[in-house]
C-alpha cells in the first residue's frame, strides 16, 4: 500500500494552513466579516493566554483597503473628466515653463501637481462643496506645491484670466499675477488658508475641524456635514507639526476631518523612505492614533491579478518591495519590472505572461486612478465616528516622461525641452499643434464645449467654486465696550496688582458683556491657573465635545476644573503649535463660518514668538483677528525660572510681521485702551491686524490714566509723569532728563526719576513707551513720503513730535533687547542712551535679574549721569562717586557676554 502521508515538515505546515484558511472561508461565508473578527480576536486571546508571543502590528497588508466588490460606481463621465484634468493639467504645466522662459529662475513647481492632478480633479468633480447663502462649504488646505493646478482650473472656470496666469510668480506686472502659493493676504478673495511652511496646513486642519464642532456645540454655528480636507505629501509628514496632534482628531471623533496624503515616495531631494515603506508607516501611525486608515494604493487594472493571487504571493511580494525599489520601477521599462518585480517567483512571472512588457509598464496606481480614488474618497465622507486618512500612492511628476517622471530631480523641475514639451502634450491629448508647442500657450475649450459645461455644472451641483474667500459677517457695534473698560482707568488705589490679573478680569467681564460676551474665545495651553484663570472655569467651562464623564479630584474647591460641551475655554493641553492653530481658527472665523469670534490665546511669552513663529506668520498670511497674550514676559520678571523662560527678545521677533500690532503695556488703563480700540479696529472697522500685548505676573501698583492720555498709549509714547521742578542748588545749571520705560522697567525709571531728583538735582520727565514697534514704522512712513514728495510739507514722525521740544539727555530703558528701542533712535532730536537686556537669562529673583542686566532704578540713574556727562554737564569726579554711592560695581561681567 502506498504511504501518502506529508512526506516533510514544510508540507505538513502547508496542509494545516491549507485547512485553517477553509475554515476562515466557511466561517467568512455563513457567519459574516464580524464573525470572523470576533473569532480571530478570540484566537488571539487563547494563544496569548497559552504563553505565544505576537509581534504587533497596526498594519493591513500593502493593498487597497476597500474591495472591488466594495467599490461605488464611478458617477460622472470618466472621458470627459479625463480631457479635463488633461487640460488642467497642461496649463498647470505651461504656466510654470512660460513664467520661466520669459524670467530666468521665477520658480514654481510641476511635479507635485502632476502627481496630484487625479486626487484633486475627482474632488473638484464629485466631492469639494463651496459655499452659499443657505449651506457650508467644505474647508480645504490645499498642497502648497499643488497651487499651479489649482489656478490652472480656475482659468478653465473663468475666475482667473490667461493674463494672471501668465504672470504666475511676477505679481506686480500689469494685469496682476499669481502668488507663488496659497496666500490669502495676496489673494484675499481666492486663498482661504496659507499651507507653506510644510506642515502648518495639516496641524491647521485638524485644529479647523475641532473648531468646527466647538462653534456647533455652543450654537454660534448651525450643524453641517461640511468637511474639512488638508492635502500633504508623504514627505510633508516628517514635519512634526503634520502628525504631532493627530490623536486630538481621534480623541474629539471629528469625523468631518479628512486627510488625503500624496504618497508619491518622494521628498525634495530624495525618495522618502528608500529602505522602507512610507504608506505602511503611515498607516501604523494612523490606524493607532485611532484614525480610520483607506489606502489606494493600486489602480483597476490590479484587479484581475489580485483576484487570481489565491495564495497571496503577489500580496507578499508587494509587501516586501521598498519604497526606493518601487521608485526605480517607475522609470524604468516594462521588461525590468518583469524581471526585477514579478520575477521573484515564479509563479508570479505565470501570473502575468498574458501581458506584454508595455502593458506591464502601464499597470497605473491608485491614486492615478479616478475610480479607485471616487472610492476612497466616498468611503472618508461617508464615515463616522473617527476622522480619515487616505494614503493615495502616486509617481512624482507623472507625465512629464523623460524630464523627470518618478526621479529624485523631478521636485526642483522647471523647465522643458521643446520635444518634452511635445511628448506630454501628446500624451494628454492637447489640441496644440507642433508649431505652438514651444512657447507653452495655455488652452481653454469654447465655453459651449462638452468640457466647459460638464465642469461648470459639477462645480453649480456641488455648491459654487472652490477655493474662494468671500467675508459676509456684520460688524460688531461695539456699544458696550466704553462702560466695560472705564473701571480700569482709576487705578488700583494702592492695591498691588500684576498685568496679567488685570487682564484675566477684563477677560472675565468680556465674557459676560450682553454683545461680545458669547464671541469670545479663550485660548490656553495649560497655563491657566499658572495666568489665574481658573475662576474661569466656573464661569463659562472648558470645551469638551463629551462634557465631563467624572468627578474631578477638586469637586469640593469653589474652582475646581470644569468641563462641558458647550464649555467656552479651550484648554489645548501643553501645545503652543496647537493652540496657535486654534487661534488661527477661531480669528479666521469671520471669513470661514460668518462668525466674529474674538480669540485670547495667553501663553508663556518665551513660548510664543519664538516657539511658534512660523505659525504666527501664517496667521498674518491669513487675515486673523484676534489677541496674542504674552504672559509672564520680559526678561526680569520672571523670577527664579532662568534662561530657556525668561523673555526678551519677542518684541522684536513681532517687529518683522507687518499687520502685527505689538505693545509693551505697564498699566491696567494702557491694556484697556489697546484691547478696546483693538476690538473696534478688527470687528467693526474690519481691518487685517491682530495684536500682540505682553503682560506680566509682578505686582504692584496700578497707576490711575492720566488726563489725554489715550492717543499717546495707542500711538506707543505718551508723558506719564512730569519733573518736580524742584532744585536744591539754584546756584547750579538746571540738570534735565527725558527716562523712557515700558513694562515692568517703567517702575524702575518712576524710582530713577525720583532719585535724580533727590540726589542728582536733575529734574526728569517720565515716558510710557507703550509700543516701540508703532513708533518704528510711524517713523519710517514718515520718512518715505518726505522722500517721495519733496518740496511737500514735511511729515514729522510722532516720536519726534512728543521729544522734539523736550530738554536734556534722552535715557531709555526696556525689559528686552537693546535693538528695540534703538529702532526709534533716529527720530529723536538728540542721542538716544539704550538700556537693556541682552544676553541669556538667570535663575534669580527680580532685584538681582534687574542688577545683572543693568535695567534697574540705579542704572538708569546711572546712564542718565553719564549721558549728562558726556554732554559736559558733570564732571568725571562727580560720576564716580555716583558709581560708589549707587553700589555699581564697574567690573562686573558684560550680561550680554556672559
Amino acid at each position: 500500500m502506498r504511504n501518502t502521508a506529508p512526506k516533510d515538515a514544510a508540507e505538513l505546515e502547508a496542509l494545516e494552513t491549507r485547512e485553517w484558511l477553509e475554515s476562515l472561508d466557511y466561517v467568512l461565508q455563513s457567519g459574516g466579516p464580524a464573525r470572523v473578527s470576533r473569532l480571530l480576536r478570540e484566537l488571539s486571546d487563547h494563544a496569548r493566554r497559552s504563553g505565544v508571543k505576537q509581534p504587533f502590528t497596526a498594519n493591513t497588508p500593502y493593498i487597497n483597503s476597500i474591495p472591488v466588490e466594495e467599490q461605488p460606481p464611478f458617477p460622472g463621465s470618466r472621458e470627459i473628466e479625463r480631457r479635463i484634468k488633461s487640460l488642467v493639467r497642461w496649463n498647470a504645466l505651461a504656466m510654470v515653463v512660460k513664467a520661466n522662459k520669459l524670467e530666468e529662475g521665477i520658480g514654481g513647481h510641476i511635479s507635485t501637481f502632476a502627481s496630484a492632478a487625479t486626487l484633486y480633479e475627482v474632488g473638484f468633480n464629485h466631492f469639494f462643496k463651496g459655499k452659499g447663502d443657505d449651506h457650508d462649504g467644505d474647508l480645504i488646505y490645499f498642497q502648497g506645491h499643488a497651487a499651479p493646478g489649482i489656478y490652472a482650473r480656475a482659468v478653465l472656470e473663468g475666475r482667473l484670466s490667461d493674463k494672471k496666469l501668465e504672470n504666475f510668480r511676477r505679481e506686480m506686472k500689469e494685469g496682476g499675477g499669481l502668488s507663488s502659493y496659497p496666500h490669502p493676504w495676496l489673494m484675499p478673495d481666492f486663498w482661504e488658508f496659507p499651507t507653506v511652511s510644510m506642515g502648518i496646513g495639516p496641524i491647521n486642519a485638524i485644529y479647523q475641524a475641532r473648531f468646527m464642532r466647538y462653534l456647533e456645540d455652543r450654537g454660534l454655528k448651525k450643524r453641517s456635514n461640511a468637511k474639512v480636507w488638508a492635502f500633504l505629501g508623504d514627505g510633508e509628514t516628517d514635519e512634526p507639526e503634520s502628525l504631532g496632534a493627530i490623536t486630538l482628531a481621534s480623541r474629539e471623533k471629528l469625523d468631518n476631518l479628512i486627510f488625503v496624503i500624496n504618497c508619491n515616495l518622494q521628498r525634495l531631494d530624495g525618495p522618502v523612505r528608500g529602505n522602507g515603506q512610507i504608506i505602511q508607516e503611515l498607516e501604523a501611525v494612523f490606524r493607532g492614533a485611532g484614525w480610520n486608515v483607506i489606502k489606494v494604493i493600486w489602480g483597476s487594472e490590479w484587479d484581475a491579478l489580485l483576484e487570481k493571487d489565491r495564495d497571496g504571493l503577489l500580496v507578499k511580494r508587494m509587501g516586501e518591495v521598498v519604497d526606493g525599489e518601487y521608485q526605480k520601477y517607475a522609470v524604468e521599462s516594462g521588461e525590468y519590472v518583469r524581471k526585477q518585480f514579478w520575477g521573484k517567483y515564479p509563479q508570479l512571472l505565470d501570473m502575468v505572461a498574458h501581458l506584454s512588457d508595455e502593458q506591464l509598464k502601464k499597470l497605473t496606481l491608485g491614486g492615478h486612478d479616478p475610480v479607485k480614488v471616487y472610492a476612497g474618497y466616498k468611503a472618508a465622507v461617508s464615515h463616522t465616528g473617527q476622522p480619515t486618512v487616505i494614503l493615495a500612492r502616486t509617481i512624482k511628476g507623472y507625465g512629464i516622461g523623460e524630464a523627470g517622471e518618478g526621479k529624485n530631480i523631478t521636485h526642483q523641475q522647471k523647465k522643458l525641452n521643446d520635444e518634452e514639451l511635445k511628448a506630454f502634450r501628446t500624451r494628454f491629448g492637447i489640441p496644440i499643434g507642433d508649431e505652438e508647442v514651444a512657447k507653452a500657450p495655455f488652452y481653454r475649450p469654447a465655453d459651449n464645449s462638452p468640457e466647459m459645461a460638464y465642469l461648470l455644472e459639477r462645480r453649480k451641483q456641488l455648491g459654487g467654486f472652490v477655493p474662494s474667500r468671500t467675508v459676509q459677517v456684520e460688524p460688531l457695534k461695539c456699544d458696550t465696550l466704553p462702560e466695560l473698560f472705564t473701571e480700569f482707568h482709576k487705578g488700583s488705589e494702592g492695591r498691588k496688582a500684576s498685568t496679567t490679573m488685570v487682564f484675566v478680569r477684563m477677560l472675565a467681564k468680556m465674557l459676560k458683556d450682553k454683545e461680545i460676551g458669547e464671541l469670545v474665545v479663550p485660548i490656553v495651553p495649560d497655563e491657566a491657573r499658572t495666568f489665574g484663570m481658573e475662576a474661569l472655569f466656573r464661569q463659562v467651562g472648558i470645551y469638551s465635545r463629551v462634557g465631563q464623564l467624572y468627578e474631578p479630584v477638586d469637586m469640593d474647591v469653589l474652582l475646581y476644573y470644569k468641563e462641558a460641551k458647550d464649555g467656552q475655554i479651550l484648554e489645548e493641553g501643553i501645545t503652543e503649535a496647537g493652540s496657535i492653530s486654534s487661534f488661527a481658527a477661531a480669528g479666521n472665523a469671520y471669513a470661514t463660518y460668518g462668525v466674529n469670534a474674538i480669540p485670547f490665546f495667553i501663553y508663556y511669552s518665551m513660548f510664543g514668538m519664538q516657539r511658534v513663529g512660523d505659525f504666527v506668520w501664517a496667521c498674518a498670511d491669513t487675515r486673523t483677528k484676534g489677541f496674542l497674550l504674552g504672559g509672564t514676559a520680559g526678561r526680569t520678571t520672571l523670577a527664579g525660572e532662568g534662561l530657556q523662560h525668561q523673555d526678551g527678545h519677542t518684541h522684536l521677533l513681532a517687529l518683522a510681521v507687518p499687520n502685527l500690532i505689538s505693545y509693551d503695556p505697564t498699566f491696567a488703563f494702557e491694556i484697556a485702551v489697546i484691547i478696546e480700540d483693538g476690538i473696534r479696529r478688527m470687528y467693526k472697522e474690519g481691518e487685517s491686524i491682530f495684536y500682540y500685548i505682553t503682560v506680566m505676573n509682578e505686582q504692584y501698583e496700578m497707576l490711575s490714566m492720566p488726563e489725554g492720555a489715550r492717543d499717546g498709549i495707542l500711538k506707543g509714547l505718551y508723558r506719564l509723569r512730569g519733573a518736580n521742578g524742584k532744585k536744591k542748588d539754584k546756584k547750579k545749571e538746571a540738570l534735565r532728563a527725558q527716562l523712557i520705560g515700558s513694562g515692568a522697567i517703567l517702575n524702575e525709571v518712576l524710582k530713577a526719576q525720583q532719585i535724580l531728583e533727590e540726589q542728582y538735582d536733575v529734574a526728569a520727565d517720565v515716558w510710557s513707551m507703550t509700543s516701540y514697534q508703532e513708533l518704528y514704522r510711524d517713523g519710517h512712513a514718515a520718512d518715505r513720503w518726505n522722500r517721495l514728495h519733496p518740496g511737500e510739507t514735511p511729515r514729522v514722525p510722532y516720536v519726534t513730535q512728543c521729544l522734539g521740544d523736550s530738554e536734556g539727555v534722552i535715557v531709555a530703558a526696556s525689559d528686552y533687547v537693546k535693538a528695540l528701542p534703538g529702532g526709534i533712535e533716529r527720530w529723536l532730536p538728540r542721542p538716544l542712551t539704550v538700556l537693556g537686556t541682552d544676553g541669556f537669562g538667570r535663575s534669580e529673583g527680580r532685584a538681582s535679574l534687574r542688577d545683572f542686566f543693568e535695567v534697574d532704578a540705579k542704572h538708569i540713574v546711572l546712564a542718565t549721569l553719564s549721558a549728562l556727562a558726556r554732554d559736559g554737564k558733570l564732571d568725571a569726579a562727580a560720576l564716580k562717586k555716583a558709581i560708589k554711592d549707587l553700589g555699581i560695581n564697574p567690573d562686573k561681567p558684560n550680561p550680554a557676554i556672559s
